[in-house]
């Protein structure tokens, strides 16, 4: 391979990419969204997540050895619970399943067998898990799953604290807020920042968001507080980058059990 080494796939050429590419190579799809995130955070929160902690989970992967290559990301997903707002752009669930069907179809014509989904945003975290099976089952795809984790305030497990989001903090919260003040602090208006915690669902235990016993359909503009869930007043840069060092972390290590990871016999 001429030049400068890269790990974006999408620098290489052609012919570099049948090359270079082996039945081991992983490659990182990060996904994104471009969807409404309140006064205080850009439309871009999930996209830039996804895409600048990728870029550096999949250079830390590479310095440990593994054969991780990275795509551009994708930033029109699934955020129809945020169509109410003007700037965001999304799409329904067939689509972004035809999206995904596509990108791992273009992936099977080359040597790479194993996709990871680098996910930044919640909305799409169900037909990730559909495209996971189905891309498998077509194309004979290795096929994971990952997403950028923050920490609630009243549930770091860092210990770092921060407001009570009586688990709440999903949407612009305090830990979103942190780790993009890190990521980008020029687009973050700290002077915006405003509590945004519905009573009624903090009172309730078993009827909530993601790991609360009971789901429900909802849009973000069900609730009032402009669209936001969670408390970003407290966040801070400093335990952004806390937050974006655990993630790397994490991440590295989970792409060297992927490595040698067979869904058909456990291990490779």
């Amino acid at each position: 391979m001429s030049g400068s080494v890269t790990r974006e796939l999408a620098e290489l050429s052609g012919p570099e990419v049948a090359r270079t590419l082996t039945a081991d190579s992983i490659v990182v799809l990060p996904v994104g969204a471009v969807e409404h995130h309140g006064e205080h955070l850009p439309l871009a929160t999930d996209l830039i997540m996804a895409d600048l902690l990728s870029q550096r989970i999949v250079v830390g992967a590479a310095a440990t050895g593994l054969d991780v290559w990275r795509l551009p990301p994708l930033a029109y997903t699934k955020s129809d619970e945020h169509a109410w707002a003007p700037g965001t752009f999304w799409m329904g669930a067939t689509e972004f399943l035809s999206t995904l069907d596509a990108i791992g179809r273009s992936l099977a014509a080359t040597p790479a067998r194993t996709l990871v989904f680098f996910n930044g945003h919640g909305g799409n975290v169900a037909p990730l898990g559909i495209a996971l099976r189905d891309l498998r089952r077509a194309y004979g795809l290795r096929t994971f799953a990952m997403s950028v984790t923050v920490p609630s305030g009243d549930g770091d497990p860092e210990g770092e604290g921060g407001p009570n989001e009586h688990g709440l903090g999903i949407h612009g919260g305090w830990g979103e807020t942190s780790l993009l003040m890190h990521l980008r602090p020029d687009l973050v208006h700290p002077d915006r920042f405003a509590r945004a915690i519905p009573p009624a669902l903090a009172a309730r235990d078993q009827v909530g968001f993601a790991g609360a016993p009971v789901q429900f359909g909802w849009l973000s503009d069900d609730f009032g507080y402009g669209g936001i869930l969670g408390d970003p007043t407290g966040a801070d840069a400093t335990i952004g980058e806390r937050v974006a060092t655990g993630i790397v972390k994490r991440s590295v290590a989970a792409l060297a059990e992927i490595a040698v990871f067979d869904p058909a016999r456990g291990v490779a």
